[in-house]
């Protein structure tokens, strides 16, 4: 008999991370009008209020994911959202671009912990036979935050004052403290467990997970041209009005989808979910990139929310698989090196559009997103065929 999965210690970690989620997308795209606006910041400033923000959090990651283990989740649950909490208040009396650097770096640091310990709770709260499956819905939380967070920052923005946009994303900070706060966590979770604080620099990240780490990477750096440039090409092919709801068709086919992916990953094993995953992401770049209608468009949206929608969560799942009882390293290992590669794109693939135009790049992406088909075999894959389908197996006998 399956062990339940929707507890209520598991839907209290979704809701805090929705919220944590929600309250970064919302900022992540009006943040830069903001400084744009109401500071007078430079254009080629404005970028610095997301990359500080991202700075901060790969900076504290592998720190999180130590205190997780070391100190208990609870104490880091607290301190990750009061932080969190806290600094989404201070937006309220920004004056200046340093003041306002200066609260994105501090936000940056509760949320790179609070997503660390987050996804060490949700972990420990779903069955391991039901690994992939609640590992997946877990993941969804973000998903949903990704499309909703962006159309409210900009509604908000363009229909009141941003002090009421400050108002709001302080109210979610609260609920995701508040939902955090009464997740149920075991008391042998909670008492310290390591002698130190600061861990040795060996074991700021976990080696077991550093190959899927990698091969996350790669998927990050070819989707994060989607994230931050789908807008910027819709408009460019005369597809404005369809790209608003590109996102809104990549949730709703990840909805749909994700009761069987996750279950698929349990009892078949990852290699029989990530390999097509990569393809369809794949598949659905090259759309993206020839994209002359809006339903090529939302086709486009639904491919690259089943597959790049599907990859990550397996990721992480096998992540926290290699080291069952260093979750939170496992997780703050995977989304530090995870997190570089969505910087690092939003960069280069910045400079590359340049010389090239989004449709070229959007193709030449799907190439290249193929390619890591082989990166994955070569790094973890070839390592782990048929596995869990054997564990599964003997979990049913």
């Amino acid at each position: 008999m399956k062990q339940p999965l929707w507890t209520k210690s598991f839907l209290n970690v979704c809701v805090s991370n929705f919220f944590i989620f929600l309250v970064f997308y919302i900022l992540f795209v009006t943040m830069p009008l903001f400084a744009i606006d109401e500071l007078q910041v430079r254009e080629s400033d404005a970028g610095l209020v997301v990359t500080i923000f991202l700075l901060s959090a790969i900076i504290i990651r592998p720190l999180s994911g130590h205190w997780v283990d070391a100190i208990g989740r609870l104490p880091m649950v607290v301190t990750a959202l009061a932080i969190f909490f806290i600094s989404s208040g201070l937006y309220f009396f920004v004056e200046s671009f340093g003041w306002l650097l200066a609260i994105r770096f501090l936000q940056g640091i509760g949320f790179g912990m609070g997503t660390t310990v987050m996804g060490a709770l949700a972990a420990d709260v779903v069955p391991d036979e039901r690994k992939g499956e609640g590992m997946g819905y877990f993941a969804m939380s973000m998903n949903l935050a990704m499309v909703a967070g962006p159309f409210l920052g900009l509604t908000i923005t363009q229909s009141f004052s941003y002090q009421v946009l400050f108002a709001i994303c302080a109210f979610f900070a609260g609920l995701a403290f508040l939902s955090g706060i009464v997740i149920r966590i075991p008391n042998t979770l909670n008492g310290k467990k390591e002698g130190s604080l600061m861990p040795n620099v060996n074991g700021l990240l976990e080696k077991a997970v550093l190959p899927i780490a990698f091969t996350g990477a790669f998927i990050a750096l070819a989707y994060s041209s989607v994230l931050s440039f789908v807008s910027v090409h819709a408009k460019n092919v005369g597809l404005e009005e369809a790209a608003s709801y590109f996102f809104v068709v990549y949730a709703v086919v990840l909805l749909l989808s994700r009761p069987f992916t996750g279950r698929w990953f349990d009892r078949y094993g990852e290699n029989v979910i990530v390999i097509p995953a990569i393809v369809l992401f794949s598949l659905g770049m090259f759309l993206l990139g020839t994209a002359e209608t809006a339903f090529v468009l939302l086709a486009a949206g639904g491919l690259i929310g089943l597959g790049y929608g599907t990859i990550v969560p397996s990721m992480q799942t096998i992540a926290l698989q290699k080291v069952p009882k260093r979750a939170g390293a496992a997780t703050a290992t995977f989304f530090t090196i995870f997190d570089i590669g969505i910087g690092l794109g939003s960069f280069v693939v910045g400079i590359i559009a340049e010389s090239m135009g989004f449709g070229s790049l959007y193709m030449n992406s799907s190439v290249f997103i193929l390619l890591i088909v082989g990166i994955y075999m070569l790094l973890h894959g070839r390592y782990e065929r048929g596995k869990y389908k054997r564990d599964y197996r003997y979990s049913k006998v």
